[in-house]
Order: C-alpha cells, then structure tokens, then sequence
C-alpha cells in the first residue's frame, strides 16, 4: 500500500537504503522514529542509477527530509562477469609476470579436463616486465630512476586505461612499486596508477595481483557509475549516496570510487547485514540466512549476532583478497529458467528470466517457465498484484511450464514440484558449506530468509538441514535495503606482520594496533583482528585482538578457535600473517515496527504488518507486503511483536 506524502520538516533525518538486483530495486527508508517504509521496482541493468531514482521517487518522502542514502551495487559484480572493465596495463617484477596465467596450478573442476578458468583480466600481452626485485630478505635487484622510466615508457606504449603495479614481495617494502607509479604519472598525468601495496599489502604474490589488477579493471566504470547516481540525486535534491562494500561497512561515494574492489559484494552484504540485525531483534545470535532474489541466491552466516567476515573468495572467477561479509551465491533465483537437459533431466537455471521480460507469469512478454511460474501453478503464490506493478498471469505460467512437463510426458504440477526441489538442493549445499566446512552445526541455527522468495523457500531447506526454527524478518522483500540502511559507516586499514607471535610483546601488538588506527582514521568504535596460523600451514584463521594484548594471548586465541572451526589444535608455534582494524560510527536503530492490520479471509491470510496473535498451522501460505511465506504441513507459524514471523516445525 503506497503511503501519502508528508509535508517537508527539511530535517533531513531519514535514512534510506537502495539494493539494486538482476530483477527488482529494492528501496527500504528509517523515517526518524525507526519505522521502515519499502518500495520496490523493476530493475534497469542498462543503468543502475536509472533504477535508484525510480525507487526514490516510489518513496514520495521530500528529498529535504532525506539525510542519507546508502546503495548497494552490483556494478562490479557485472564487470567481471561480462568482462567489460577497463584496459588495463600490469606492471609485474621480471621473470614473474605471468601469475595471473598460473594462479594456483588448480584444477578448474576436479574431474572434467576440459574446463578451464576464465581468462585473466590482464592478457599477456599488456603485462611490462620491471627489472627489479625485492626478497623476503631485501632488496636483491635495486630499480634505479631510469629503470622505472623504462617501465613507464612500456606501460604508455600498450595505451593503458589504467595501470596496475604489482611487484614481488612489495607488501614489506613498497618503495619499488612507489618509483614506477611514480615514473607512469609523470609520463601519464591522465592516468591513475593502482599499486598492490596499498590495495593488499599481504603476503601470496598471484592473490595480491589479482586483487589489484580487479580494482585497476573496476576502478574506472564504478566512478563513472557513481559520478552518473551522484547527478541523479543532485538534480532531484537527493544527499550523494554511500555504498556498501563487501565487508558490511559504508563509504562515502567519492571514497568508494577509489576502492572499488571492495564493492564486489555490495548488495549481499548488506542483506547479512539485515539479516543480523533482525535475529537479533528476535533474541537469535546464532543464524544462517538465505536471500532469494530473482536472478540468484545469497547464503550467508552470522556468529555471536555478527555477519561472519572473511578474506578471500573469487568473484566470477576471480579472486578478490579483501575482507568480505562471508557470502556464498547460487544460480538460484525466482527467474530461473527450468529446462531439460541432453540427458533429459529436467534442470533449474543458471539462466534466468531476469526482470525484462521476467518469468512468463508476470505478463511482459515473457514464455520461458521459471522457479516463480513453478510457484505459481502449485498455487503457493496467489493471483493479484505483486511488488512493482506486477500483476500475476496464472495462465501463462501453466502454459510455460505445462510446455516442459509435455516434453517430459508428465504433468505441469509435477515439473512444478520438481523444479522447485532442483533448486532448494542447490541452495541447501551452500548453506551446508558456509556452516558445516566452518566447524557450524546448522540445526544449532535459525534460518533466517528474506528476499522475494526466500520465504517461500525457507522451510523446505530447514527440513533439508535439520533446522527447526525459520525466521522471516519483518520487511522481508527488501531485508537488504534494510540493512544498508542500517550500514555502520566504516574505514578499513591493513598490514602485514609475517612474524612468530612469540616474539611480539603488548609493546609490538600496540605499535600494530596504532600503525593501523593511523591509516583508517577516526571512528567511534574501533576493532582489531590478526590473522594466524600455525606454523607451516597454508590458510589463516582471523581473530579479535586488543591493542595491549601480547603475540602470546593472540596465539591462544587462535588455538581456541582453530579448535572451535576443526576440531583439533596443534601443538606447534603460532604465525601472525597481518592484521586488520576497523573504524565505525554507528548506522541508524530500526524499530521494526508492525504497522497496519492483518486481514483474514475464508482462503487466505495476509500480513499488512498488523498485531497477529493467532498460530497459523500448515499447510498455509501468508502474503506479506513484499514476499509471500509458505507454511507447509508439519510446521506452523507464529507472528513475532517486533514484526516477522517465526516458524518453527513440529509445534
């Protein structure tokens, strides 16, 4: 239900978050008291921007009122899948510039010899070879001025774009990379320079390159796409946007554009983000979630009522080393297309329907049979309007998927069905990886689901994982413009250690903690986290330290959670690897106020963010304002008083 324009106070005191998907834009704004106003609209994938204006527009809330607007992109996401970034030069230490080519010497799949990784970001041919080179132990080939403009010169030959530089073991000594960036300016003043030094100064040489050859590739379009939504909101009185960036935290736009390999994860990110915040306002600490849009699915964890961070991950293929709010996606999503394979399986995406023209049953031209119109001919969404001017064809469904089941020999239901468990065993395998391979046990879980289908989806993956609890967060359509919404704004700073914690005092880890607070600047809360291994091991276990700790009270807290995640600790000396520091201030509460009434009918519940005092037992299905919750039999669901339902089997 659309609600009315309010007269301008000019305070400026809302806050609004806008998450752009492959289907539908999703805005959701904290008016000054907390409550949450959503709106949603078709997506516009030719321009993003186009799609936020839409939605703010949608809102009706006077631009004067309106203080902060925080986005949630998948600009970069969609320049590395569609490889269309920048033209980019790297700048590499001789006789190692063909990293990128090498990777990790792995497999692109264990078993099928013909599959391959997609091609590096960089072709060979545009990588300069610098005569230098720096050892562990120091400086072993020194690069003099005349080297770096031999470079240079190099760079400027190949018409770069941008221009990357990635040299050995520049994470302990930066000085090399700095006198090239320094030669490239001087030689091409209209051309930024990215050095891994200062995108990723950690140790694992093919890593770093890529993370820094991902930012020098995205830098260029997300400043142009942020210039374009910064006019957007300008000429209609709009404040310039934040963004969210992949590990939970807000930048301010013209500080985003600079890092923009941080923003691979955007939107996911602060769908966790939403997530957290609702388990905790339900009393959970403990959650998986799974946000269902209509071209893909996001699973994620959250731990002790946070949204689990990690470093590392691949992004269309390639790997980006920052720190990310842990976010494993799918193609699973209500677009996707059921089709039949050579073998004559029936099949559930990767391909998707997206928003234009979207499954055949939302009316726009649409024939391919989706996960929705699979819904639709099982009955589990009912005929009427959806979010974004949407209004359900049920017929077309039944003709797109009734088109399969002939094919098949069998009925329109029974694809329906079949679809629809195709894909929720998709999505359970990567709610089993992101808890089970984390040291998680899922059913010491609650699900928390959200995204347009998530809640139709909900508990048939709880009942594939021994979940007995699910949550539905109030706003559950638009859960993750909620959470950028609610985005703390947040400034990151790295560095490397490379030493034994034995050998670092309080006095050491305090000039760490200080080095760091330095580069990320101010902020009201501030954390510290080190990453540790044991001795001789190839992957790091990131844990929480205070600046007066020792190397000593790090490594025992490394033991314990090497313990915690596998089961085991080893009686072997501790490594720190780096260190990573936070600086918040705080994002806005959300009341999660339930507004409206709830409506009863014969043959349906609807949920208009009333009180319900009610149980509804399944088999049932609950239209909520932006997502419809299916209650199947064996469960029943129970309205919460902070809005949100909880459905729990077996009661």
């Amino acid at each position: 239900m659309r609600e009315p324009h309010h007269a301008s106070t000019g305070a400026r005191d809302w806050s609004v978050g806008v998450d752009v998907g492959g289907t539908y834009t999703d805005l959701a704004a904290l008016d000054p008291a907390g409550a949450v106003h959503a709106r949603k609209v078709l997506s516009t994938p030719a321009d993003q921007s186009a799609g936020v204006a839409r939605a703010l527009e949608a809102l009706g809330t006077p631009a004067a009122d309106v203080g902060r607007v925080v986005h949630g992109t998948t600009v970069v996401t969609n320049l590395l899948l569609e490889r269309t970034g920048a033209r980019v030069v790297l700048c590499a230490t001789e006789g190692a510039t063909d990293l990128l080519e090498l990777r990790r010497q792995e497999r692109a799949s264990l078993y099928d010899l013909s599959a391959h990784h997609p091609p590096p970001l960089v072709a060979p041919d545009r990588v300069v070879a610098v005569r230098e080179r720096v050892a562990p132990e120091g400086v072993t080939r020194a690069l003099d001025d005349a080297g770096a403009r031999e470079a240079a010169e190099a760079a400027a030959a190949l018409a770069p774009e941008i221009v990357a530089v990635a040299l050995l073991h520049a994470y302990a000594d930066r000085r090399h990379e700095q006198r090239v960036a320094a030669a490239i300016s001087a030689r091409l003043p209209d051309v930024d320079v990215v050095c891994s030094s200062s995108v990723l100064p950690e140790i694992r040489e093919y890593e770093r390159t890529a993370t820094t050859v991902a930012e020098a590739y995205a830098r260029p379009a997300v400043a142009r796409y942020l210039a374009r939504l910064a006019d957007r909101l300008r000429e209609g009185g709009f404040p310039a946007a934040d963004v969210m960036t992949s590990g939970g935290g807000v930048r301010a736009a013209a500080d985003a554009a600079r890092h923009a390999a941080s923003l691979a994860l955007s939107g996911p990110a602060g769908g966790v983000t939403g997530a957290a915040a609702a388990a905790r306002a339900a009393g959970f600490d403990r959650a998986l979630t799974i946000d269902i849009g209509g071209t893909s699915a996001d699973v994620g964890l959250v731990l002790a009522g946070e949204p689990l961070v990690e470093r590392g991950g691949a992004v269309a293929g390639v790997p980006i080393a920052l720190p990310r709010v842990l976010v494993e996606t799918v193609s699973a999503g209500g677009g996707s297309v059921l089709w039949v394979d050579d073998g004559g399986a029936l099949r559930a995406g990767p391909r998707s329907a997206g928003s234009d023209p979207g499954p055949a049953s939302f009316g726009r031209g649409g024939s391919l049979p989706t996960i929705t119109d699979a819904h639709v001919v099982l009955g589990n969404i009912r005929p009427g309007a959806l979010s974004g001017g949407v209004r359900l064809d049920p017929a077309a469904a039944e003709r797109a998927v009734g088109a399969v089941a002939a094919r098949l020999g069998t009925t329109a239901a029974r694809v329906a069905r079949a679809g629809i468990d195709a894909a929720d065993a998709e999505m359970a395998r990567a709610l089993r990886r992101v808890s089970v391979e984390r040291g998680v046990d899922p059913r010491s879980c609650v699900l928390v689901a959200f995204g347009g289908g998530g809640p139709l989806h909900a508990c048939g993956l709880a009942e594939r994982l021994s979940i007995a609890l699910v949550l539905v967060p109030p706003h559950a359509g638009v859960l993750s413009a909620v959470g950028l919404a609610l985005g703390e704004e947040r400034r990151e700073a790295i560095c490397s250690v490379v030493s034994a914690a034995a050998q670092l005092d309080d006095g050491a880890v305090r000039a760490i903690a200080a080095q760091l607070a330095a580069t990320a600047g101010r902020g009201e809360l501030r954390r510290w986290w080190a990453r540790a291994r044991y001795e001789g091991q190839g992957h790091e276990l990131e844990v929480p330290f205070e600046p007066g700790d020792s190397g000593a009270r790090i490594a025992e807290r490394f033991t314990a959670a090497h313990r915690e995640r596998s089961g085991f600790a080893l009686d072997r000396p501790v490594e720190l690897v780096s260190a990573r520091h936070t600086a918040s201030r705080p994002g806005r509460p959300a009341a999660f106020a339930r507004r409206g009434r709830a409506r009863w009918s014969a043959d349906s519940l609807r949920d208009d963010g009333g009180e319900l005092d009610a149980v509804v037992a399944g088999p049932a299905t609950i239209a909520l304002p932006d997502a419809t919750l299916l209650v199947p039999g064996g469960w029943s669901a129970r309205a919460l008083p902070t809005g949100g339902w909880l459905v729990e089997r077996g009661a």
